[in-house]
């Protein structure tokens, strides 16, 4: 049975208003083009490397570059807004990442360019942790399921806008007008920000940064989530490249994690406050999520233009009915988090994911493309009930002065779980490939130039194995997020 929640105290806001809806507005026009920068210039790549005559190999690091940097900048962000304040990270982060657009633009080699791609990084990687800080502190206990559905808009958009936005850009504009779109919206953000922000009053100016943290953590987290990306990008897995990134990462994440928790007070994100059963849940569930979901939004695609041989364009619109989907409950969800607790609607939310993924492992080289997009809708609707209810729910019981922490530790771990799930999902695909078609390498290109009559079916058949592993994870997935608390103890106000 679901447990109701309690009536809030006498005092404690329950609606949503004028306050925390500017706020909303300033955090949603912030976010949203860095996250659609995590994906928009994917499908530049190709173009660029024409437009600079080099390799893809080295092109492909104005998107590794931009994914190492926010990587690197988010464990930066606890430390940042105790220093200085929500309000100020906010403008800086914001400002940078307009400076590193224009200057994206303005590339005149591939060394600026990438050069350019981190200083835009470094921005829009403190963006989302300091915009879900200011929201979460600003929400109280009572509000905060439909705090985090609005906070979940701008990362539920990028994977189905990204492509879409980057191809339309491609084929009829200068691939310039990729980093120049962000100007006009990102200035409005910080016009709005500068205006309905309230000046900061929550900082510590003398708060100390942890040097020893920092040196630890952001290097680390940088290697782990380059050594996933390669292994994403088709890396071997036990190749120096991939072996070293991994390895080097996950020994320094661990090293700062006994720093952390033999400094206690003063550490870069104090993990003492974050040992709370619903915390470590909801975050280990969203983790396996994050793997499975963000497997999956790279197997679609891939699928389309391998075996069926659709545009880029084509098979970015397979992952739009996601976005639909997602957008329909979550208009609902948040306002049921906080009535009902997060558990139940997360669980419900990851069943209806798994039973679209079960779709998708039956799909033949003939499936149309209703099929496939009906499955994603599905998916979609699954997706906008778990993201806002385990986001919520990370955050149960903590205290006001863990928020900062949480809220980096929560984004820490989804940045790498989504890095694992690539990984893992590439890795598992090159394996099905090389078990259907006896001699090929795992090279999705190699395996469909063969063209002989059996390969669309062959292929298929390696991603539908996959698709079996995606939903594996999700049922793991499912073990921490029923064990996460019923009933809501949230941040206290």
């Amino acid at each position: 049975m679901i447990a109701t929640q309690k009536a809030p105290p006498p005092g404690v806001r329950t609606g949503i208003d004028p306050r925390l809806r500017n706020l909303a507005i300033v955090v949603v026009l912030g976010v949203i083009m860095t996250v659609l920068d995590s994906t928009i210039v994917n499908v530049a790549l190709t173009a660029l490397g024409k437009d600079f005559a080099t390799s893809l190999s080295t092109i492909q690091w104005v998107v590794t570059g931009y994914t190492l940097a926010l990587s690197m900048a988010i464990p930066m962000t606890g430390w940042s807004v105790r220093r200085f304040g929500a309000r100020t990270m906010w403008l800086v982060s914001l400002g940078l990442f307009i400076g590193g657009s224009l200057l994206c633009g303005l590339a005149w080699s591939v060394p600026s360019l990438i050069v350019f791609r981190v200083l835009q990084g470094l921005g829009g990687g403190m963006l989302m942790p300091v915009g879900q800080t200011m929201l979460v502190r600003e929400a109280g206990p009572s509000r905060m399921g439909r705090v985090m559905s609005i906070v979940s808009v701008p990362a539920m958009l990028a994977p189905v806008l990204g492509p879409l936005l980057g191809g339309a850009i491609v084929d009829h504009l200068s691939w310039r007008w990729m980093f120049y779109v962000n100007i006009p919206l990102c200035a409005a953000a910080l016009l709005a920000a500068v205006r309905m922000l309230p000046r900061d009053t929550e900082r510590d100016p003398g708060a100390r940064l942890d040097v020893t943290g920092i040196l630890l953590l952001s290097p680390g987290l940088a290697a782990l989530v380059y050594g996933l990306s390669e292994a994403g990008n088709g890396a071997s897995l036990t190749g120096a490249r991939f072996l070293t990134s991994v390895i080097a990462g996950a020994v320094l994440v661990v090293a700062f994690a006994v720093h952390a928790l033999r400094k206690r007070e003063g550490a870069l994100i104090e993990l003492r406050l974050l040992r709370t059963r619903a915390f470590t849940t909801a975050t280990g569930g969203f983790f396996l999520y994050s793997a499975s979901v963000f497997g999956l939004m790279i197997l679609i695609p891939l699928f389309a233009r391998i075996v069926r041989g659709e545009s880029a364009l084509d098979s970015g619109w397979l992952l739009a009915p996601m976005g639909v989907g997602a957008m329909i409950t979550m208009t609902v969800t948040g306002r049921l988090v906080d009535r009902f607790g997060g558990r139940w609607i997360a669980a419900g939310g990851v069943a209806i994911v798994l039973a679209g993924t079960l779709v998708l492992t039956t799909l033949d080289p003939a499936t149309g493309r209703a099929v496939i997009m009906g499955a994603m809708f599905v998916i979609g609707l699954g997706h906008g009930m778990i993201a806002p209810s385990l986001m919520a729910a990370s955050y149960l019981g903590l205290p006001r002065e863990a928020v900062a922490a949480a809220t980096t530790g929560a984004n820490i771990l989804i940045r790498v779980g989504s890095s694992f799930g690539t990984a893992i999902m590439a890795v598992v695909l090159q394996i099905s490939i090389r078990h259907e078609i006896p001699g090929a390498s795992g090279n999705l290109g190699e395996a469909a130039s063969q063209h002989t009559a059996h390969t669309p079916a062959l292929l298929t058949n390696a991603f539908t194995e996959t698709f079996w592993w995606t939903a594996a994870i999700l049922v793991a997935a499912l073990l921490p997020v029923l064990a996460v608390p019923g009933r809501t103890k949230s941040v206290e106000s």
